[in-house]
C-alpha cells in the first residue's frame, strides 16, 4: 500500500475528537480520515465539515469499505470486541489503552489477531514514543547498566475532584469502567514499567477503594512486585494527591536511572559492577568516600538531560507509525499483544488486594479474577456481569 491509510474513528469523545483534528489538519502525513462512528447522532452535525461518512454503529463502519483501519476510542470493555470485529472483517485495528478490562477478553483479541497476520494490530501506548523512554529502553536493552536490582515508580499526578467522578454514572464503577486509577489513569505507566524493566512474576498489593473519594473503585494503590532473580519493584499511584509526584527509579548492577516528571533523567554509570567495587575498595577509600575526600569520578559518572514536554507529538507519532506498519514500511512501536501485560498486572493488583495474598502473574488465574470482578459488578446492581 502506497496511498494514505484511511482511518475510521470509533467514538468521538475527547480522544477521538483529538485524532480527527490531527487528521483534518494533515498532521499525520501517511494517514487520512476515512469515516467516523458515534452512538450519539448529534455529533454528525458537529463533524459534518470533515466531509466523511458518519455511522452510528461500529459494525456498519467496519463493513462499509470506507476505511482501511480503525481506532477504538470507546469505554474500556468495548476495545476487544470492536478490535475483533475489525480484524475478522479485514480491517487493521488500533485499540486505545487499556486493551481491555480483564485478560480473558484481551486474550480473545490477541488470538484473533494471530489468525490474521496480514493485518496490523496495535495498542495506543503513546508514551512509548516519548524520546526519553525510547532512549532508556535502548540503554537498558544494551546491557550497559547490567541486571535489574530494584525499581520504583510513584505516579500520583492524576488528581481528580469528586465532580469528575460525578459527571457520568459509568465513571469509577466496576461494571461501567472496570476499575479506578489502574484502568483509567495509570495504564501507560504500567506498560512503560514492564517495557523497560521486564514483566514481573508476582505481585502483592494493598489498594484503597473509595479512600478519599465517594467511589467504589480504587483511588490509591501500593503494589510490590517480584521480577525474579532477586529483583523487586514498587508501584504507587493515587488520584487524591493535589500536588502530585512522578518519579521513576531503576537501580541496576552498574548504575541507576532517575526520571522526574517524565521529562528529565539522571543516569549514573558506575566504573565497575557494584559488587566488584564493594569487594575491591579498601576501608581507607571507603572512609574518604564517606567524608567527601574521594573523587566520586573514580567510582561513577553522571549524565543529566531534560527532554521537555512532547505530549502532543506522541499521539501523532503513534498514528504515523501505525500507518507505516500498515504500509509495510515499519514495525509497530506498540504491538497489540503487548497490551495484555498491563491489563494482567492491573488485574493481579486488584486480585491480590481482594484476597490479601501474593498473586502470580506467570500463571495468572483469570477465572478467579473474573469471579471477583463479577461479584463487585453484581453488587453495584447497574451493569451486566461479564
Amino acid at each position: 500500500m502506497t496511498e494514505k491509510v484511511r482511518l475510521g474513528i470509533i467514538g468521538l469523545g475527547a480522544e477521538g475528537g483529538m485524532y480527527a483534528d490531527f487528521l483534518a489538519k494533515g498532521m499525520v502525513p501517511n494517514m487520512t480520515l476515512g469515516a467516523i462512528c458515534d452512538i450519539l447522532p448529534e455529533k454528525q452535525d458537529r463533524f459534518a465539515a470533515l466531509g466523511v461518512p458518519f455511522f452510528a454503529d461500529h459494525r456498519e463502519l467496519i463493513e462499509s469499505g470506507t476505511v482501511d483501519a480503525v481506532v477504538t476510542t470507546v469505554p474500556h470493555y468495548l476495545h476487544p470486541e470492536m478490535g475483533i470485529h475489525a480484524l475478522e472483517n479485514g480491517v487493521h485495528a488500533l485499540v486505545e489503552k487499556p486493551a481491555g478490562v480483564y485478560t480473558a477478553q484481551v486474550r480473545d483479541l490477541i488470538e484473533v489477531a494471530e489468525r490474521h497476520p496480514e493485518l496490523q494490530f496495535g495498542v495506543f501506548f503513546n508514551q512509548r514514543t516519548n524520546p526519553l523512554y525510547k532512549d532508556l529502553k535502548a540503554l537498558l536493552d544494551s546491557g550497559e547498566l547490567g541486571a535489574l536490582r530494584h525499581t520504583s515508580w510513584t505516579i500520583t499526578t492524576w488528581w481528580r475532584p469528586q465532580g469528575y467522578y460525578d459527571q457520568s454514572d459509568w465513571r469509577a464503577t466496576w461494571g461501567g469502567e472496570g476499575g479506578g486509577v489502574l484502568v483509567n489513569q495509570a495504564p501507560h505507566q504500567l506498560d512503560l514499567w514492564q517495557w523497560l524493566c521486564g514483566v514481573p512474576t508476582s505481585v502483592f498489593a494493598k489498594c484503597a477503594y473509595g479512600f478519599k473519594r465517594d467511589i467504589v473503585v480504587e483511588d490509591e494503590v501500593n503494589a510490590l512486585v517480584d521480577f525474579g532473580d532477586g529483583a523487586t519493584g514498587s508501584f504507587i499511584t493515587a488520584t487524591h494527591d493535589l500536588d502530585g509526584t512522578d518519579r521513576l527509579e531503576i537501580l541496576c548492577d552498574r548504575g541507576k536511572i532517575v526520571v522526574e516528571n517524565s521529562s528529565s533523567v539522571r543516569i549514573t554509570r558506575l566504573t565497575d559492577d557494584e559488587q566488584a567495587l564493594s569487594r575491591n575498595l579498601d576501608m581507607d577509600a571507603v572512609r574518604r568516600l564517606f567524608t567527601g575526600q574521594l573523587d566520586r569520578a573514580e567510582l561513577m559518572t553522571t549524565e543529566e538531560k531534560d527532554y521537555g514536554s512532547v505530549w502532543g507529538a506522541q499521539h501523532v507519532e503513534v498514528l504515523r507509525n501505525f500507518a507505516a506498519a500498515v504500509q509495510g514500511e515499519e514495525e509497530l512501536l506498540a504491538p497489540g499483544a503487548d497490551g495484555i501485560h498491563g491489563v494482567r498486572l492491573a488485574n493481579a493488583i486488584h486480585l491480590s488486594s481482594w484476597l490479601g495474598e501474593e498473586v502470580s502473574l506467570a500463571d495468572f488465574d483469570e477465572d478467579a479474577y473474573l469471579t471477583e470482578l463479577n461479584r463487585r459488578i453484581a453488587a453495584e446492581g447497574t451493569f451486566p456481569t461479564r
